[in-house]
């Protein structure tokens, strides 16, 4: 069996090219992103933009695939810029509930404006056609890695 109708082979270079495509993508968004932002803080406050809502830090780690320890550093960090607020759940008083604030919104679509010109050469240089064709198949494979977490 060849390389390229090996199965295994074949996911593996789609899952290689998909990393690649995470550390290309994520340098040039840190490099456009508001001083002293970090990646992890953008993909906190992105995701609470794009879902709303309130939730919990122990949900937000699970969500974002890192530890508690770390999902509290990173609101600490968003709250102490105001981006975000953390308040106490009223129905569990140990618990916390994190919220992104109206600054936080306008931080997160500013680098999102930030990032046009970078979007606008991918559109060119690729087609909107054929980005358009592959997000299916990425949301697709994205639910399925998902549902295999454990």
């Amino acid at each position: 069996m060849t390389e390229e109708t090996n199965p295994a082979e074949q996911a593996f270079r789609f899952m290689a090219e998909i990393a690649i495509i995470s550390q290309l993508s994520g340098a040039a968004l840190e490099k456009l992103m508001p001083e002293g932002m970090t990646m992890s803080q953008f993909g906190v406050l992105n995701h609470l933009c794009r879902l709303g809502g309130e939730w919990s830090p122990v949900r937000l780690a699970n969500a974002m695939q890192v530890t508690k320890a770390a999902m509290t550093n990173t609101l600490g960090h968003l709250s102490g810029k105001g981006l975000v607020v953390i308040r106490p759940d009223d129905s569990d008083g140990r618990a916390k509930l994190v919220s992104v604030t109206a600054d936080g919104m306008k931080a997160r679509d500013a680098t999102v404006m930030a990032l046009t010109p970078e979007l606008a050469a991918l559109v060119d240089g690729v087609s909107a056609e054929t980005l358009a064709e592959a997000v299916p198949l990425l949301e697709r494979v994205r639910r399925f890695l998902d549902q295999r977490r454990a």
